[in-house]
């Protein structure tokens, strides 16, 4: 297994999206980017993360592989639609490796329904998802990061399950190019489907319907751009297509936990996406 020293010489600089001295978030082998957004392996210290780290959801699904005293196991997170402390977990681990999958992506491996899945977390053999057996192995095995990546990029590429209609491909890309801002009707039109069949597709395949995925799409641009110090919080509003400040900070709260203003004060308690949206 490798250890966090082996991180500073992993050898493909180009697919790193961030590195730091114990942790590195990378994207995954091409063929596998429109189902899998990015890998992370991080080495938790004592001060590296707060019992209250929080995740944003972003309406994906996400597997998470730990490494403790006591051995590794794993734990899938259906698609997520509410924020989710992870914090007091994480700090339980030596090490994780997590895959976080595109919207859909975890429906293509294993073609399980996802709604069947939203805001849930299982053990990968509840959903006879064997993968998880596999790449804890390719992970126990590694002798450096090049190694263990590259072996479960191979696992992912051929245990790809299902297939996407290029319609609800095409919904997908066009929510997140307008930041979540059209309406199911007008994505309904784009494709020739009625809006109830197109809701049938995201249930099915993405865990939520067409409007909470957008929902959660324009939320995460909000995020996003309140890392921007110089973003004001009506700067961020305006920007991720809010028609007023009230319902900004309704809709931030409900999905997040807190208000725009406390997340800006709290930041390095939350993690949100960084190659989905």
């Amino acid at each position: 297994m490798i250890t966090k020293d082996d991180l500073r010489f992993y050898r493909e600089p180009h697919r790193v999206l961030e590195k730091g001295e114990d942790y590195m978030y990378l994207l995954p082998h091409p063929a596998l980017r429109d189902w899998i957004s990015n890998y992370t392996v991080t080495f938790p210290g004592s001060d590296m993360i707060s019992n209250h780290y929080t995740v944003i959801p972003h309406g994906c699904a996400t597997l998470v592989c730990s490494c403790n005293e006591t051995g590794m196991s794993s734990r899938l997170f259906g698609p997520a639609t509410a924020a989710c402390s992870v914090g007091e977990q994480a700090n339980q681990a030596e090490m994780l490796f997590i895959i976080e999958f595109q919207p859909a992506g975890l429906y293509a491996f294993t073609g399980v329904p996802q709604k069947e899945l939203s805001d849930r977390a299982f053990s990968p053999s509840d959903l006879s998802f064997g993968l998880d057996k596999r790449i804890i192995e390719s992970i126990e095995k590694a002798r450096s990061a090049y190694e263990m990546i590259r072996n479960i990029d191979s696992l992912l590429l051929t245990n790809i399950k299902a297939s996407l209609s290029p319609e609800l491909h095409f919904s997908v890309q066009n929510i997140i190019q307008n930041m979540g801002s059209l309406s199911v009707k007008e994505l309904s039109d784009t494709v020739y489907y009625s809006q109830r069949h197109l809701n049938r597709i995201f249930s099915r395949c993405i865990g939520m319907n067409a409007k909470t995925f957008s929902r959660l799409v324009r939320i995460n641009t909000a995020v996003r751009l309140l890392h921007n110090p110089q973003n004001s919080i009506t700067n961020a509003c305006n920007l991720s297509g809010f028609y007023d400040l009230p319902h900004f900070i309704h809709d931030f709260k409900s999905v997040c936990g807190i208000s725009p203003q406390e997340y800006r004060r709290e930041m390095s308690d939350f993690y949100s996406e960084i190659a989905k949206f």
